[in-house]
């Protein structure tokens, strides 16, 4: 999807009897995206992971630790208002697995994962005025672990357990050229969830059956934002209206999950019935000051926080089937979720455009005067997916998968925002021992059932083809060749993000489009 671009990568290990240790490594690099037309801005990217990982058989049981690492350079972010300048996640988790007794199963870990990045909107595109010039600087640091015992065999067995996760992070806006103006939209922030499950699987006649239940206990707080003399009056009286609100959040929230299915020979029904919930993030609670940070919804708009905000609760259905034929398959699968306390975007009060809010005027200042802020509402889902298959002669296959969703809202009169249009991907391709060719179409539909709330835009249905194919060298190393948008297609996804690098051959504001023809050659080994 880029030109230029260059991508290598590999894994390698040993292992014996009590030990096993691996690497993996890994390093991309990319220019601007090319599209019919022109060229995507501020899309090149550069990015490396490698990482460590290790497991020894100890007694009864197994240890086992990774670390890994991802490091982002200079990356552009065209449908945001900043580029990333680096991005450096570390992973690191340690666990073990063990037989205590018979038909008794230990399984505990803990882990870590430690985020530092930065942004700005002058070093990868057309740098602003002095006064609005913007660099962020951003962390967050994640604690986890957890323990159960399983009393049983994996598909037959009861089990129980605890865990827990603690999340702090933080957010800090300033001008480099400026020293006195600095902001922090969201000032050491933290979350936390403990939680304890049980879960059971067993055969009732015919019938596998998995039934799960947890219950989680969840706390958000942030503390007294913190910003320099250089911020203007608006946005410091946000700040200090926010250090009087109550800044501490607590809840309780209840999953459960009931999944049942059949071996019926080339046929296995499947039915699936839950209650899963979500708690509010600390953006969504917490972030005051007017800005675009909005989880990744990329959709050019700005967003404030609720502090009151409920605890997403879906309650869901599916059901469907797998079934295997001598020389075909075929997976349906048909869903329905009701969304009570759904958390989206709505318009910030009851008289969208008209400034007469401290937020607004703020809003305003920063180019959107239609801010949004995250609010439970209620809604519903419904959709159908399926993949298929069959073998046409010999080593000539058909494959292809479709899916179709609807979102409403059941609180006003609307449809629900962001929801993606109906597609269907269908390959014809020839499969050898060692190699193989395929040919792949991808179908979408245009989308109308598009959110007037939120003034969201229909999109176009698109008809794109692409090339692929693979060679097994040998055990271990494969050879990848592919080309995709074989025509040239110029083409909108409906979820893309809108454009905000005025260096570029898309208008500002408009939705970024698909990359045009590209070719990639890609060479894959592991020991």
């Amino acid at each position: 999807s880029v030109d230029d671009s260059v991508a290598v990568g590999g894994m390698a290990g040993l292992a014996n009897d009590r030990v096993r240790i691996g690497a993996i490594a890994s390093y991309e690099k990319g220019n601007d995206m090319r599209f019919p037309g022109g060229r995507v801005g501020g899309t090149g990217f550069e990015r490396a992971v490698y990482g460590v990982h290790a497991g020894f058989k100890a007694g009864l049981g197994e240890l086992s630790v990774e670390y890994r690492r991802q490091d982002t350079g200079r990356s552009g972010n065209p449908p945001f208002a900043m580029d990333i300048i680096y991005f450096h996640t570390d992973f690191l988790r340690a666990g073990f697995e063990g037989e205590l007794a018979e038909n008794l199963t230990l399984e505990t870990h803990i882990a870590y994962a430690g985020v530092e990045h930065r942004m700005n909107n002058f070093d990868q595109r057309p740098a602003p005025a002095v006064a609005a010039t913007r660099q962020s600087d951003t962390y967050a640091d994640t604690l986890g672990a957890g323990l159960s015992l399983r009393f049983g065999v994996p598909d037959r067995h009861i089990r129980i357990g605890a865990d827990f996760e603690q999340i702090d992070k933080g957010f800090m806006l300033y001008n480099p050229l400026a020293p006195a103006f600095y902001i922090h939209p969201l000032d050491r922030a933290k979350s936390d969830r403990i939680g304890a499950f049980a879960e059971a699987r067993a055969m009732l006649g015919l019938i596998d059956a998995e039934l799960g239940v947890r219950l989680d206990r969840h706390g958000a707080s942030t503390q007294t934002p913190r910003f320099g003399p250089g911020v203007p009056m608006g946005p410091a009286n946000l700040a200090r209206s926010f250090a009087n609100n109550d800044r501490d959040w607590n809840g309780t929230s209840v999953d459960a999950a009931l999944r049942l299915s059949a071996d019926l020979g080339s046929l296995t029904p499947r039915l699936t019935l839950a209650r899963k919930t979500r708690a509010p993030s600390l953006v969504e609670r917490f972030s005051w000051l007017p800005t675009e940070a909005s989880g990744g919804l990329a959709d050019g708009n700005i967003y404030v926080g609720t502090a009151s905000l409920k605890i997403e609760k879906a309650w869901l259905a599916e059901a469907g089937f797998d079934w295997n034929g001598e020389s075909a398959y075929a997976r349906p699968l048909v869903y329905y979720r009701r969304l009570d306390d759904f958390i989206q975007g709505v318009p910030f009060d009851a008289t969208p455009g008209v400034l007469d809010t401290p937020v607004e005027m703020v809003s305003a200042a920063s180019g959107d005067p239609t801010p949004l802020r995250f609010a439970n509402i209620d809604a519903e889902i419904c959709g159908a997916d399926i993949a298929f298959g069959t073998r046409l002669a010999g080593l000539l296959r058909l494959d292809g998968v479709a899916s179709f969703v609807r979102g409403k809202r059941r609180d006003i009169s609307d449809n629900l925002y962001r929801i993606a249009p109906a597609s269907a991907r269908v390959a014809l391709s020839w499969q050898a021992e060692r190699w193989s060719l395929a040919a792949e179409a991808l179908a979408v539909a245009k989308q109308q059932k598009t959110s007037a709330t939120n003034g969201e835009v229909p999109s176009k249905g698109y008809l794109t083809f692409n090339l692929f194919g693979h060679w097994l060298v040998r055990d271990g190393l494969r050879f990848d060749v592919g080309i995709e948008n074989l025509f040239d297609t110029y083409y909108v996804e409906h979820l893309a993000g809108y454009n905000r690098n005025s260096g570029s051959d898309v208008g500002l504001g408009a939705r970024l489009p698909g990359a045009g023809r590209s070719g990639f050659v890609r060479l894959r080994f592991q020991m």
